[in-house]
């Protein structure tokens, strides 16, 4: 492992994306844990959390009935905006037990599972009102057939809410993925927002998206 405590918080993202596989990603957020946040806010400006959860807020009747998947849920940052929304049965799932102690602390989630986007996951079929993943459909992470397990424990009619960047939706595979399920009628496109700047302080070229789909 190279001496990170030395390295900038642009640099330690680089080390995370460069991981060759799911255990060495697992292990690099793990030791990143306790400093993910700060980084995140101190040279991103991260707004990626807070404009998923309100995309999704507004598509939720009844957020306080909603039982909610927070897929790649990181250290919480998700899950402290669905709960200032009115969302209370949150879940969150993570590769990395790391950042899943982080998200133990900040009160906001009632389960926590650590699992990996992109294999088969522990839950029963129809278990979510909806589920959302932000920053996690990215280079070196969670790959495009990881929807369809999203979508095998969302309840007909609930939502899936993610965040995506525009050059990966094309170039990574996702937008042949999300037509193809489309055309299967596995789920329908509910909304999408504009690309906007995510990353605002330290990328703030790179745009992101916000997709939401009901699942059929």
């Amino acid at each position: 492992m190279p001496d990170l405590e030395n390295v900038d918080s642009e640099g330690r993202v680089q080390w995370i994306y460069s991981s060759r596989n799911n255990d060495e990603l697992a292990e690099r957020y793990d030791w990143w844990a306790k400093e993910y946040d700060q980084d995140l806010e101190d040279t991103f400006a991260w707004v990626g959390p807070r404009r998923a959860a309100e995309v999704l807020a507004e598509q939720t009747p009844a957020p306080a009935a909603s039982k909610v998947l927070d897929a790649g849920a990181g250290t919480g940052l998700v899950g402290v905006e669905l709960q200032r929304l009115g969302f209370s049965d949150i879940c969150a799932m993570d590769l990395s037990e790391g950042m899943l102690e982080e998200a133990r602390a900040k009160g906001c989630y009632n389960d926590f599972r650590q699992m990996t986007l992109g294999e088969a996951l522990d839950f029963p079929s129809d278990t979510y009102d909806a589920v959302i993943s932000v920053g996690v459909f990215t280079p070196g992470h969670a790959p495009p057939h990881a929807f369809d397990e999203l979508c095998r424990v969302t309840k007909p009619g609930g939502l899936v809410t993610f965040s995506l960047r525009p050059d990966a939706h094309v170039e990574l595979g996702f937008k042949e993925q999300q037509d193809k399920m489309a055309a299967d009628g596995v789920w329908s496109l509910v909304s999408v927002t504009e690309p906007f700047p995510a990353l605002p302080k330290g990328e703030p070229d790179v745009m992101h998206q916000v997709w939401v789909y009901r699942v059929r």
